[in-house]
């Protein structure tokens, strides 16, 4: 919770694909991670870490969460609420399991869900998947067209319009009709057309039914996936384990989910460079799979095996491992990643201004809190000075920390005439009829100096809060 909401002034509104595999709130105790909570404390702990994934969330992005039956329709109920029954995509079943569980007291549960929303469902559209060689090969050419492959579509369609239902002579001369309550799909006028062009087959002895010819040519460069994923699509259970084992075969990760799911799901969701999210990282498939797929990655975990799982599969990624799916994408290795611990919180345990904060990280807490923006230093600003940052027509400078060296009062700054001067670039955003909000520890202005500066002075600590 705190990791993501660290995240929100340098990352709201920039992440493509949310991924995330929360405990399933299953009643058992797995040796990496707690997943017996009650199931009002489950709800309790998902709501406000969803309401922050939300935020993260760019306007085109998704977010994708798998569950089981304990948990996801409670949770499709949430993120009704927090994402907009509007922006539901999907529920996709995974079948994780390729055989019965023959010991099971009721049903034997071969599958998991994986709900699907979009930040904003009118922007948001989910890349084709490839086309498979099978696929391909339901194309043939038994007349030699050079146009090339091509496979039968059906003439007819079951709306019916009497204005196409019409008899057709075939070569051999036998007369065609369409079959009770149909008719066919093209005018007779579009129908000749096409019989010029060779694009109604009729057999090879001229005696079939008529058919379209629909060439490979002019299908689309991939297909639409469908909700159900079976698991020679994506991989099981057992297969994420067997993955799992190559960078820690001692200490196995109970729950892992196969590179294969993540690839679908990333290909589907993201394009290279794309930024993607998971903080419930676990043994780090996630952040596996899109490292191999060249895409940005943020994971988040608070669990040792962040160090005893993820960090050495991130290291064998590197090296060029040749499990999961590093085959089907010719992962040869390279890249880097970086490995971050949770730094000091803006406020102490009494809702005073941390001490130890950094001003960059108090320059990026206080732009997030006036702006709703990702913090970045934009053109013509630089960083280590005080000007923070020029949102629409409000300019923002933070003195705090000695940033001008002023160092009294300790770890802030005393707005005074001497400070005033030495802004940067003031005296032209003052002309251009910007509004200045000044942060500092104490002003030392009158209120016709900040009139005339046209400046508005918030307090430090008093007005650094989110209200």
């Amino acid at each position: 919770m705190d990791a993501l909401k660290s995240l929100l002034p340098f990352y709201a509104g920039s992440v493509k694909c949310i991924f995330i595999d929360p405990p399933y709130n299953t009643g058992s105790a797995f040796s990496h991670y707690d997943d017996n909570l009650e199931h009002s404390l489950w709800l309790n702990m998902m709501y406000p870490r969803l309401e922050l994934l939300r935020e993260l969330l760019a306007e085109d992005g998704s977010i994708w969460i798998t569950l089981d039956d304990n948990e996801s329709h409670y949770c499709k109920i949430m993120c009704d609420e927090i994402f907009g029954r509007n922006n539901f995509i999907n529920n996709v079943i995974w079948e994780k399991k390729y055989a019965p569980q023959n010991d099971a007291k009721w049903l034997s549960d071969n599958h998991d869900h994986i709900l699907c929303y979009a930040k904003n469902k009118e922007k948001w559209r989910p890349n084709l998947l490839l086309r498979s060689d099978e696929m391909n090969a339901r194309y043939k050419n038994p007349d030699n067209d050079p146009r090339g492959s091509w496979k039968a579509g059906d003439l007819s369609v079951k709306t019916y319009n009497a204005n196409t239902d019409y008899p057709i002579t075939v070569p051999s001369g036998r007369i065609v009709n369409p079959p009770t309550g149909y008719c066919w799909r093209v005018s007779k006028e579009k129908f000749d057309e096409m019989v010029a062009d060779n694009r109604i087959w009729f057999g090879k002895d001229g005696n079939n039914v008529p058919a379209i010819k629909r060439f490979l040519s002019d299908v689309k460069d991939g297909v639409t996936s469908l909700t159900i994923w079976k698991y020679t699509e994506v991989g099981h259970n057992q297969q994420a384990k067997q993955e799992v084992k190559l960078f820690n075969s001692e200490d196995v990760f109970d729950t892992p989910k196969p590179e294969a799911l993540l690839q679908k799901i990333l290909t589907l969701a993201t394009n290279q460079g794309d930024l993607v999210l998971d903080s419930f990282l676990g043994s780090g498939t996630t952040v596996a799979v899109a490292h191999k797929m060249n895409r940005r990655y943020i994971g988040i975990e608070i669990g040792e095996h962040a160090k005893t799982h993820v960090v050495p599969r991130l290291r064998q990624v590197i090296d060029g491992e040749q499990g999961g799916v590093s085959g089907s994408l010719n992962w040869q290795g390279g890249g880097a990643f970086r490995f971050c611990e949770l730094g000091v919180s803006v406020f102490d345990e009494y809702g005073s201004l941390n001490p130890e904060i950094k001003f960059a990280d108090l320059a990026a807490y206080i732009w997030f809190l006036q702006t709703k923006t990702p913090f970045v230093f934009s053109d013509g600003i630089k960083p280590h000075t005080p000007l923070i940052g020029v949102h629409e027509n409000t300019v923002y400078y933070l003195l705090y920390n000695g940033i001008l060296g002023d160092k009294k009062p300790q770890n802030g700054n005393v707005l005074t005439r001497k400070i005033l001067a030495e802004l940067p670039d003031l005296a032209d955003f003052v002309a251009q009829g910007k509004t200045i909000v000044m942060y500092g520890e104490a002003c030392r202005l009158g209120d016709e100096a900040l009139r005339q500066n046209r400046m508005v002075f918030k307090q430090i600590p008093y007005h650094v809060t989110d209200k």
